[in-house]
């Protein structure tokens, strides 16, 4: 019998699933003498969004779940969400630059009545606007612990829209917000020390996993490849994620074209959707296949139809793409960036000079004409992605969770202890006079 991956219906209907079993830990008591941890996750982006983010901490809900936590969402809503019990949304509106994307404006009053009729004892900010924003003051106020996630370079995104002069108030108003934490998690190393350079304090790694099991060699399909104009000996060149500028799309349909120039049997195909789809689809080749948003089973048997991927962003502070590219055992070709590099551990895939065309057409041609290297390639990526566990991730973030509420007990009694003993010493009696 042959395996399937799960399909979107699947995934859907897990997580709702996820979200009662998530609602149930919340109901239940408290245990432990009060100990157990009940976050309260505020972020302005969440599923049903595709994104890397929002993926993310949809898995850390999940993770704290299973390891005895308590956890709340507050997001923006959603039009497309279904109704998840464990998620308290906020009035939203699209946002201009990104449609997709919702914002929304809590008042900090309302945050902070949510937080203590939930019992919150950690606050985690994983997005610094609206909700991040109302999350972070409301903590604040109330004393509770709190703590940041840093998974998107603003800043940087600035430039691209036309908004380069508010790169600098950017990074200061992003060490503001982050430097108000009892840590600042990061993807990786290249992050943590940029932001170091930058003022950024208590910074910690938060790393990622990849889902073995949805993303793997197994799920290759020659239909799903027949679908797409490839043959087996077609090289089959695909792409992952938003069709935004951001994101390098400009860069990788000028490669395109003149890897179709000197190549026809390479093909393409794109999944994925964003503000610059149209544009793509305007300037790229005639014959590259934009399949738009795809996901669950289709996802899977995309990955592992492909023989390389293309990761042109240098925007991106981890990109989880290239774990799921990279456990479905294709080569990888990405802008070189210090973050990506990390990711590739070293001979996982090979790098461009970011924006640069002609020398990402000269990387795809090479490895088009060369199999044995694109075999050897895919191997070393399956190799590290299978290093990346998901179960250590979640288990050392959850104690760095610990040890911020810990430290913070701490200061909490020391600071009473120091009030009683101040106390007492302006309670002493006056002393008896001596004859």
């Amino acid at each position: 019998m042959v395996e399937s991956p799960p399909s979107s219906m699947a995934v859907q209907r897990a997580m709702n699933e996820s979200a009662r079993d998530l609602d149930e830990a919340v109901l239940a008591p408290m245990g432990g003498g009060g100990d157990r941890l009940r976050i309260a996750i505020c972020t302005d982006t969440f599923v049903p969004q595709l994104n890397g983010v929002a993926r993310t901490l949809f898995r850390l809900c999940e993770a704290l779940r299973d390891r005895g936590c308590a956890v709340r969402v507050f997001a923006p809503s959603d039009p497309s969400a279904p109704s998840l019990p464990n998620v308290r949304r906020y009035a939203s509106v699209p946002f201009w630059g990104y449609p997709e994307l919702r914002l929304a404006l809590p008042g900090v009053s309302a945050m902070r009545k949510a937080l203590t009729n939930w019992r919150a004892n950690l606050v985690h900010a994983a997005t610094p606007f609206g909700v991040g924003y109302a999350g972070r003051a409301a903590a604040r106020l109330l004393g509770i612990p709190f703590v940041t996630s840093y998974h998107t370079s603003l800043a940087a995104y600035a430039r691209f829209y036309g908004l380069g002069a508010l790169s600098r108030p950017g990074w200061h108003y992003l060490r503001w917000f982050h430097n108000g934490g009892a840590r600042t998690f990061v993807p990786t190393r290249a992050i943590r020390d940029e932001l170091a350079e930058r003022g950024f304090e208590r910074l910690a790694i938060w790393g990622r996993g990849v889902d073995a099991a949805n993303f793997h060699p197994r799920w290759r399909s020659v239909e799903l490849r027949r679908e797409l104009g490839a043959s087996e000996d077609t090289v089959l060149v695909g792409y992952v994620g938003r069709l935004a500028i951001e994101k390098g799309v400009d860069t990788l349909v000028d490669a395109m074209r003149l890897v179709r120039s000197a190549a026809p049997s390479v093909r393409f195909a794109l999944a994925g959707d964003g503000p610059a789809a149209d544009r793509c689809r305007a300037r790229a080749p005639h014959d590259v296949t934009f399949l738009g948003r795809i996901e669950g089973a289709r996802l899977s048997a995309f990955y592992a139809s492909c023989d390389v991927l293309v990761f042109p962003s240098h925007t991106d502070t981890f990109g989880n793409v290239l774990l799921e590219a990279m456990a479905s055992r294709l080569a990888i070709i990405a802008a070189d960036t210090p973050a990506t590099r990390e990711v590739l551990d070293g001979n996982a895939g090979v790098t461009f000079p970011p924006d640069d065309a002609p020398v990402l057409a000269a990387r795809i041609l090479a490895l088009a004409s060369t199999p044995l290297q694109r075999h050897a390639l895919a191997q070393s990526a399956l190799a590290a992605a299978r290093r990346r566990s998901w179960d250590d991730v979640f288990d050392e973030l959850l104690a760095a969770y610990e040890s911020v509420r810990d430290s913070h007990r701490a200061s909490e009694w020391s600071e009473k202890a120091r009030r009683r003993g101040k106390a007492s010493r302006f309670a002493q009696p006056a002393p008896i006079p001596s004859d």
